[in-house]
């Protein structure tokens, strides 16, 4: 079976598991795992920002970075498909007490004249706007990516509200390489920024939240709170210093054979319409009458594992574990139904 399903299923290589299995570990709560250390140092950098903190999922880092942002009863912006208000279990709501304003976008992507329009005004009847999240890629929006004078933009909207920027840069590194960006510029843009290691990067665990030392410290109590304070997480942040030095750059290709797959999809006379394929993600509007489910299950039948994100929809992922000749087995099988 090949797995479509999404750029998580991955397995660590043998030379990840190798770093894994050799780290030197310490007690992570204690600030005493020199691996993790090293680590949340090396991401930091990475960005040019101040610190950074190690988290086991990016729901996780989302969430501890909106809970840091955030106070009782204010009001979140973003888009209306962002993963952080409708995959996170309603957790704005449940962690940090605020609420959402939702805006429709263009393929998951907010512009600064929506977030401006957004924003609420010093009026006691209205819940008090606090922050803007943007999501790099927009995972509904089909790996899609932002132009960054567009985000350069809504920077500048935030600072002329006194709003917080926070980035849900799940699959960052993914946009880096497709728009040829460095982290550096982002890390000058955003008051927080997430990245997740166990995604595009390969890796089986792991986010981090990167901004302020000040943000860090309040970031590592909010952490704890959540139940993300770990202890031996050496053996996890290795992989992720691995995945930062050897898996970044190959994200080219998971790119690459996500535009082959897009092709074989467009010439299939139930496909409706297909996403704009800027990455790893390829998601096909299917025609009336061609129910998403049921083309999923065709092709799970042929060996091949995607997931139908609606009623209408398909969703391919590629990703570290998916090969040329895998991708020339999708592509016949797709043709083949």
């Amino acid at each position: 079976m090949i797995d479509f399903r999404s750029d998580t299923v991955t397995k660590p290589t043998p030379a990840m598991l190798q770093a894994m299995m050799s780290a030197e570990v310490g007690d992570d709560v204690f600030g005493e795992d020199p691996t993790v250390n090293k680590l949340e140092t090396m991401a930091a950098q990475l960005f040019g920002m101040e610190a950074a903190v190690f988290c086991p999922s990016g729901t996780m880092s989302n969430q501890v970075a909106i809970r840091c942002h955030t106070q009782i009863g204010d009001e979140v912006i973003c888009a209306s498909n962002a993963h952080v208000y409708i995959y996170e279990g309603g957790g704005i709501a449940a962690n940090s007490a605020s609420q959402v304003k939702a805006i429709d976008g263009n393929f998951g992507r907010i512009s600064a004249q929506q977030v401006a329009n957004a924003v609420n005004p010093d009026d006691l009847h209205k819940a008090r706007t606090s922050l803007v999240c943007l999501e790099n890629t927009a995972n509904r929006g089909g790996g899609s990516c932002y132009d960054f004078d567009e985000i350069k933009k809504i920077r500048s909207v935030c600072d002329e509200n006194n709003l917080r920027l926070h980035l849900d840069g799940a699959r960052l590194f993914n946009a880096l390489i497709a728009k040829n960006e460095t982290p550096s510029q982002y890390g000058e843009i955003f008051d927080s920024i997430s990245i997740c290691l166990n995604k595009g990067l390969g890796c089986p665990v792991g986010s981090i939240l990167m901004g302020t030392k000040a943000y860090i410290k309040k970031a590592r109590r909010a952490r704890k709170v959540f139940g993300g304070g770990m202890r031996q997480a050496g053996f996890m942040a290795a992989a992720g210093i691995y995945a930062l030095e050897h898996n970044i750059n190959r994200l080219a290709e998971d790119h690459e054979n996500a535009r082959q797959i897009a092709d074989a999809l467009s010439k299939k006379s139930f496909v409706k319409d297909i996403m704009p394929v800027e990455t790893n993600i390829v998601i096909m509007q299917a025609q009336p009458g061609f129910p998403a489910a049921k083309i999923a299950e065709k092709l799970y039948q042929k060996g091949i594992h995607v997931i139908a994100i609606s009623a209408e929809q398909v969703r391919f992922v590629a990703h570290l574990d998916i090969s040329p000749l895998m991708v020339a087995q999708a592509i016949k099988a797709i043709a083949e139904i």
